[in-house]
């Protein structure tokens, strides 16, 4: 038996469970099982490693994305600068990281773009903000990051935010939790009312598939992207790199 999983904490918006069961089903993969393991610390994976010496592989979600690259044994095929680990191959015991949320993100969101969206608004600074910005850099985008409060890797705090900083920005990407399941009527406090048809939202949120970020941002006439997609893309990302020994 092939075994995968992913790795978080809360685990209870997750569909990718459901994903790769369907796609192990539909492919006739009956040797292959993906599992979910909300661990309450990155400490635990030790002994999760332990309990399934079976498992070939993991992915990562929120909060461990930056936590888990201490435990791993090879990053090498992290892009240097990239301080997030959402994918990991178990090869002979060794976890070897990579991140495959770059991939994701980036091909969700080109085809998208237009010509005069060439700069963005990142909200939030968490493990899966740092592939984000990678892919941004890799398209040539430049961008800004927002936080609550200002520290060395943001630029704005969320008071900072007003018309001139909305307009001068017309991709927003909300990186952060604010508006997942259940907690669905909470969305980034940002001016929208500045918003117009000139912008892109991209919301790496799925669940629901329209948050009151999307929500708001669609009744200003703005373009609309939730990162179900992206889910999609990485998650295959990450089955070719299991497969990859």
């Amino acid at each position: 038996m092939r075994r995968f999983g992913l790795i978080g904490y809360p685990l209870t918006h997750s569909f990718s469970k459901k994903y790769f069961t369907e796609k192990f089903e539909k492919e006739g993969l009956d040797d292959c099982r993906y599992e979910l393991y909300p661990i309450g610390s990155i400490n635990e994976l030790p002994v999760l490693l332990e309990q399934h010496p079976d498992l070939e592989g993991l992915n990562i979600t929120i909060p461990y994305k930056k936590q888990v690259l201490s435990f791993l044994d090879h990053s090498a095929f992290i892009p240097e600068g990239l301080e997030a680990c959402n994918c990991i191959l178990i090869n002979e015991g060794r976890l070897i990281g990579y991140n495959t949320d770059v991939v994701g993100f980036r091909e969700s969101l080109r085809p998208l773009l237009q010509p005069a969206q060439q700069s963005a608004l990142v909200l939030g600074n968490g493990g899966a903000t740092a592939a984000v910005i990678f892919a941004l850099q890799q398209l040539g985008i430049s961008y800004h990051i927002v936080s609550r409060e200002l520290h060395k890797g943001s630029d704005f705090t969320y008071r900072d935010l007003d018309a001139g900083i909305i307009l001068s920005h017309p991709i927003i990407i909300n990186t952060t939790p604010v508006g997942l399941y259940p907690n669905v009527d909470q969305c980034p406090d940002i001016p929208y009312d500045s918003i117009d048809e000139r912008h892109l939202l991209y919301d790496l949120v799925y669940n629901p598939a329209q948050t009151l970020f999307l929500r708001k941002g669609a009744e200003q006439g703005a373009a609309i992207k939730n990162g179900e997609e992206m889910l999609l893309l990485q998650a295959e990302e990450s089955w070719k790199i299991w497969n990859s020994i």
